[in-house]
Formats: C-alpha cells, sequence, structure tokens
C-alpha cells in the first residue's frame, strides 16, 4: 500500500519562531527570547538584556498571535488534516513556578484550538518546544534540578485538562537528543535550560557555541526530561486515556564515509549517541545496554539515574515515535577528509549528495532509509516525520508571484521516499512539513532563510508589513494533500 487511508497530512511551527507578542498578555520571557539573528555566514549570540539596538527576532517572529486565524484558514486551503504547533510553556506560566496559570494565555490557545476544529484539522502539540521559561533557567538551574520535574508536570496537568477535549496528538519535548549533539552549551540553551552563572548574568553577546558546558550537568538534566516526559504520558492517559502521546528527536542520518571497519564503527558510535540513546528510553521504556559504557566514555557519573527512576520510564513509554529529518551527515576517523558543517552536525562531505545554501546535504533516500530502520528497531510503533523541510532564498517577482521550483523539488523526492517506505511495510501515519510559513530559522535566526509554502513579508533588517502570499509550492503541496499522496508530480 502507499499512504493509508486517514494519513496526516500538514506543517509544523514553533511558537518561538513565528509567534511575536513576546511579553503581551502577561507571557513571561523564554529562553529564544534572549536570542539574536544571525546569517549563514554570522553565527546566532545570545544576550539575556534587553539591548534595545539590537534585534531579537523571536519578540516579533512573524506575529503569528495576531494573525493565526488567518494563517489557519490558509492551511486548511491546502488540505490539510493536522497542524504542528507548540505552546509557550511562560504563555501559561509566565515564570514557570506560579501558583496559578495565566488565563490569557489560555484563552489564546483555545481560540487557536477552536480555529482548526473550524477546519477540520487535528491540532499537534508540542508541550515543550525549547520555550523554557527564562525564570526556570536562573532560578532553578533548568533541568538539572529535579525540582523542574515537577513544574513540568504541573504545566502538563493544566494544558492536559483544559483541552482535553480539543487536542488528542501531543508531544513531551522536542528534539530531545539535542543535549547529546555535543556542541558547547547549544544543547543545554535549546532544550535543557542548564546555564552557567557567567553567561547567565553576561552583558555581552555570546556565540552559542561559546556557551560554558557541564557534560555532567547536561546528562542529569537530560535524564529528568527522560522522567518528566515519561510522568507526562502517565498523566496524561489518566486524564484522557484517548490521548496519544509522543516523543520527538532530531534525526541526523549517519553513513560510513569509507568501507573502512573503523569508519564503520564510528558511525555506530555516532548513531547510538546522537540518535538512539533518547529514541531506546522513551519509546522502549529503558536505556540501551551499551549507556554505561557510553557515560563512562563520556565521564558521567550515572548515580542520578535511580531504580525509581527506571520504573517511571518503564510505564511512560509513548504511544508513537516523531523525529525532524532534514539531511544526513558522514562518519569517517580519516584525516583530511572534506567535511561539511551544517546546523549543528559535523562529518565528511557526501560526494554523492547536492546540498543547500546552508550546507544541507539534501538526502531523501536517506529518509526512506531512516524510516525502514526505524520501523525495524521499533516493531509495530507508529511513526510519524514531523519536520522536514528547506530552507532558501526566494525572489519575489514584480507581479508578486514567487518561483520555488526548488522546493517543489525538495519535498517532491522526500514525499516519494516516504511513500516507497510505505510500501514496504512502514508505519507512517503522518508528515508535517517544517516552516509551511515562512518564520524566523532558530539555527540562524534569519527570516531570508524561507521555508515555508507561505511568504510573509518580513525582512532581517526589521523591515516589512507581515502581509501573507502564495508561492508556487503551495499549489503543488495543495494537490498532494487532497490527494493523499497521490498526486506528487
Amino acid at each position: 500500500m502507499s499512504f493509508p487511508k486517514g494519513f496526516l497530512w500538514g506543517g509544523a511551527v514553533a511558537a518561538n519562531q513565528c509567534e511575536g507578542a513576546y511579553l503581551e498578555d502577561g507571557k513571561g520571557l523564554s529562553v529564544p527570547d534572549m536570542l539574536l539573528g544571525g546569517d549563514v555566514n554570522t553565527p546566532r549570540t545570545f544576550l539575556p538584556v534587553t539591548d534595545p539596538n539590537a534585534f531579537y527576532p523571536s519578540h516579533e517572529a512573524i506575529d503569528f498571535y495576531h494573525h493565526y486565524k488567518e494563517d489557519i484558514a490558509l492551511f486548511a486551503e491546502m488540505g490539510w488534516n493536522v497542524f504542528r504547533l507548540s505552546i509557550n510553556w511562560g504563555r501559561i506560566f509566565p515564570n514557570g513556578d506560579d501558583a496559578e496559570p495565566n488565563e490569557a494565555g489560555l484563552a489564546f490557545y483555545d481560540s487557536l484550538f477552536d480555529e482548526c476544529k473550524k477546519y477540520n484539522i487535528e491540532p499537534l502539540v508540542t508541550i515543550c518546544h525549547y520555550e523554557i521559561p527564562w525564570a526556570i533557567v536562573t532560578k532553578y538551574g533548568g533541568f538539572s534540578n529535579r525540582a523542574v520535574i515537577d513544574l513540568f508536570l504541573k504545566y502538563c496537568e493544566t494544558i492536559f485538562k483544559r483541552y482535553k477535549d480539543k487536542v488528542k496528538y501531543w508531544l513531551t519535548f522536542n528534539e530531545i537528543n539535542i543535549a547529546c549533539m555535543g556542541e558547547g552549551g547549544i544543547g543545554n540553551l535549546y532544550g535543557l535550560g542548564v546555564m552557567e552563572e557567567e553567561d547567565i548574568n553576561a552583558t555581552q553577546p555570546i556565540k552559542l557555541s561559546d556557551l560554558k558546558s557541564n557534560r555532567q550537568r547536561t546528562y542529569e538534566a537530560l535524564h529528568n526530561e527522560f522522567v518528566a516526559s515519561a510522568k507526562a504520558v502517565i498523566l496524561g492517559h489518566e486524564i484522557n486515556p484517548d490521548f496519544m502521546i509522543g516523543n520527538m528527536i532530531a534525526h541526523v542520518t549517519t553513513y560510513p564515509l569509507t568501507p573502512d571497519p573503523k569508519d564503520i564503527l564510528a558511525c555506530i558510535d555516532e548513531e547510538n549517541l546522537k540518535n538512539n540513546l533518547c529514541c531506546d528510553v522513551q519509546v522502549r521504556g529503558e536505556y540501551p545496554v551499551w549507556a554505561c559504557s557510553l557515560f563512562k566514555k563520556l565521564g558521567v557519573d550515572t548515580s542520578f539515574i535511580t531504580d525509581e527512576d527506571l520504573a517511571i520510564i518503564k510505564k511512560g513509554t509513548v504511544d508513537f515515535h516523531t523525529f525532524s529529518y532534514y539531511m544526513s551527515n558522514c562518519i569517517t576517523t580519516h584525516q583530511g577528509a572534506e567535511t561539511t558543517n551544517a546546523n549543528m552536525t559535523h562529518g565528511g562531505k557526501n560526494p554523492y549528495l547536492k546540498a543547500s545554501d546552508w550546507g544541507w546535504q539534501i538526502d531523501p533516500d536517506g529518509l526512506q532509509y531512516t524510516l525502514e530502520t526505524l520501523a525495524d528497531r521499533y516493531p509495530h510503533v507508529p511513526l510519524m516525520v514531523v519536520e522536514n523541510g528547506f530552507g532558501a532564498f526566494d525572489k519575489v517577482e514584480e507581479d508578486g508571484s514567487i518561483h520555488d521550483d526548488y522546493r517543489i523539488s525538495y519535498f517532491k523526492s522526500h514525499v516519494k521516499a516516504m511513500k516507497k517506505a510505505c510500501e514496504n511495510g512502514v508505519p507512517l501515519i503522518g508528515y508535517t512539513t517544517w516552516g509551511p510559513i515562512d518564520l524566523v530559522s532558530a539555527g540562524t535566526g534569519q527570516y531570508a532563510k524561507r521555508y515555508g509554502f507561505i511568504y510573509v513579508d518580513r525582512h532581517d533588517d526589521g523591515t516589512g508589513d507581515f502581509a501573507r502570499s502564495k508561492k508556487d509550492s503551495f499549489f503543488w503541496y495543495k494537490k498532494v494533500c487532497e490527494s493523499n499522496g497521490e498526486i506528487i508530480d
């Protein structure tokens, strides 16, 4: 069979990259509100004070907060039946530990979900998509403090009960494995909220790669997120047994660059650390057998892992496994190999693949390989690709049209790869493209790095009136969604 009946077609965004209104209606500061913009040659920086002369892209983003009805109508026009979005934790609990939730924040998402239901679009909600309240970082030290597990559970209970009749599909943490990427303090900043005092109190911009990182605290925080996720799954099923609650990882598929056995073994180590560790814990409900040797190699003392924690993780396995897929990477032990550096991934350059303007190696066959590998590793567990996209420079013609054949070509090849995987028996249940509407790039902080089927008139110099318009790819994806993937070419 190709795509099954009821397959979920749609797109995905994150609150911090699209909503804007960063302090409106009682919202508190979140970690992404401290990030400045960059570009392909200029790394993003972190500045935890407000500089009136600096550009913080998330503060206004694409103003989805005030345009969501217009945008959801456009999504419906494309034939979507699912929309992946995130709730900004700081809209619900501005400081993370407030006694009562912020009603204005809850009401905003009520209205948003009602708008989705108006068009028969299922919300797929990410509970924590890097939007950790800044006060949790400064007051508690992020998820390395076990007290934050209870704060997260209080947040989960609030939204689970409030939206139990409006939201069926949930994801606990976005790209939880970012902590394993080993890029300075980036994993701490994006996923865990674990930062050193020196960086928290900085008064000058800091390159993300220069953020301080404490490996022990990082893995303690990651473990606490595992426990928090499992507890959320258990709690969610108690509140509504029909909830489908999943995990989400950043899947960077890796190949050995050469047939040298040393490259093959290095590739296995890379896959285990960056992809399989977090998946095994959340899908299988246990740390893999090789985790002990991995932690020993990393110099991590695992005494923080308790028997009670392991029992909770075993009980709170996810209902489905989701991941982002943008590119593949090559691993080599050989010195002098040509390398690529794209979005926190480093490795050997694959001579058989082309790359985007940002160095991301385009590999649709790798998506089929990934899906079939995951289906084999986690039998009978539904899979979903919840991020897949192509950032590019778009040109607006004099008549307002945008001819983005390059984007259509990218998506077409990846949809075909998913179709082949389905024909081979992979239990794939849905697909949400990343950035179906232009938004702020998490990696570079740019507007110019455009992902969307929908163009937003907003630019890196802060100009633009936020007007929306359809690109050629809008009409292509509409055919795909409405035909359940039968019309691709």
